[in-house]
């Protein structure tokens, strides 16, 4: 049976990482991984998560397995979070995933039960496990224009115009905030328009939001997502904990089916339920958990919400050095995009083959699409970014 499979592409990204970790050069800088590091290189444990550690280390009494959909109390603690009070809680289904790419799965095997001929619109580009899945799922997915690599924005009037071309029960997914790869988001006046035209064709938006608070602030990087709450019929949401608690080994994520029909709300947990049975039966609790005693503890929560800001304040610092380095050493507004995108990410909007060569000549590690980690960065080594960047003509 085995000698009939097929050997699978390799990801792009982990064969990168396999390439700095044999680049014998001592100045290589790593920006391709997409995993928040600090000034030092270090993904820290978050000081609210480690408190929250030693609480459930003296506290927790058993290891049984929780319910299908995962504790109760962190699907409270994500909604609110995520949605505030967008839409009533009684609107809301959710189940518990490994980590946020989980629930992009139950969300598009929730898609699939529901409407098996639903097409999936994903913005160009996305991020690359997104299509991955729909590949392996065997999901009809077609993309819409989303990024100008000549202003390195959103490409608004092609989104639009792609997606007039969307049918009844047809799924649109959005990033909530934080765009990957492009780090380029969306406007309040533009998620507007998007809804107006998604309530006409009547298609249902799907939201992957995994980087709330590394934007413009919690409240701000939801803003869009409770838009689509508060207006649509139905909406699905994937969202992670792993980023903006750093948990990213823990595997925490929420799927999310809303519905403005309470009436409605069972039936819908009760398919998540199912979903995760067959995929993977219970949910993993560990990082669920400490979630959940961070959002529900006044003292832990504001000193998550503290670190997380700094983080955020962080990147926005070296996002803004680096375009004032590069107008400088180029003496060109041409990359104040950088400054404007938001979370870990920004699309150099360049070419491949500029890419090899920033790695080939100057030891600097990007994603074939020029997509660079803002967080692997630091103060000494944005200027040597800078510099490669202009001496290589991009």
């Amino acid at each position: 049976m085995f000698e009939t499979l097929k050997e699978q592409p390799a990801d792009k990204i982990l064969q990168l990482m396999q390439l700095y970790r044999e680049d014998p050069r001592e100045q290589k800088i790593d920006l391709g991984v997409g995993v928040y590091k600090d000034a030092s290189g270090n993904t820290p444990v978050m000081r609210a998560i480690k408190a929250a550690e030693k609480t459930l280390w003296e506290t927790e009494t058993t290891k049984s397995y929780t319910g299908l959909a995962g504790d109760p109390g962190f699907a409270d603690a994500m909604v609110s979070l995520v949605l505030g009070d967008s839409v009533p809680r009684e609107c809301v289904s959710a189940a518990a995933t490994p980590g946020g790419t989980g629930a992009v799965r139950q969300g598009f095997d929730l898609v699939k039960m529901a409407n098996p001929k639903a097409k999936v619109w994903v913005s160009d580009p996305t991020w690359p496990n997104h299509l991955s899945i729909l590949k392996h799922m065997g999901m009809e997915f077609t993309p819409y224009r989303y990024f100008d690599s000549e202003t390195r924005g959103v490409d608004f009037v092609h989104m639009i115009a792609d997606l007039t071309a969307v049918m009844p029960g047809d799924v649109v997914l959005l990033h909530g905030c934080c765009h990957n790869p492009t780090g380029a988001n969306l406007t309040q006046a533009q998620w507007k328009a998007v809804i107006e035209l998604l309530l006409e064709k009547e298609a249902v938006p799907m939201i992957d939001i995994a980087y709330q608070g590394f934007g413009d602030g919690l409240d701000e990087d939801a803003i869009g997502v409770r838009m689509v709450a508060e207006k649509m019929p139905e909406v699905i949401i994937a969202a992670s904990c792993s980023k903006n608690f750093g948990i990213y080994r823990e595997r925490a994520g929420l799927a999310l089916a809303i519905s403005q029909e309470a009436a409605r709300r069972d039936t819908h947990e009760g398919a998540l339920a199912f979903l995760n049975r067959q995929n993977f039966s219970f949910p993993p609790d560990h990082g669920t958990r400490l979630v959940t005693l961070v959002l529900t503890d006044p003292d832990l929560r504001a000193d998550w919400a503290s670190e997380l800001e700094d983080i955020r304040l962080g990147m926005l610092k070296l996002r803004e050095q680096l375009a004032a380095e590069l107008q400088a050493a180029s003496g060109s507004d041409r990359f104040g995009f950088v400054a404007e995108h938001r979370g870990m990410f920004s699309r150099l909007g360049t070419t491949p083959e500029m890419v090899e060569r920033l790695r080939e000549d100057h030891a600097i590690y990007l994603v074939g699409d020029s997509r660079m980690n803002i967080a692997g960065l630091n103060a000494h080594t944005v200027p040597v970014l800078a510099k490669a960047i202009v001496d290589t003509g991009i």
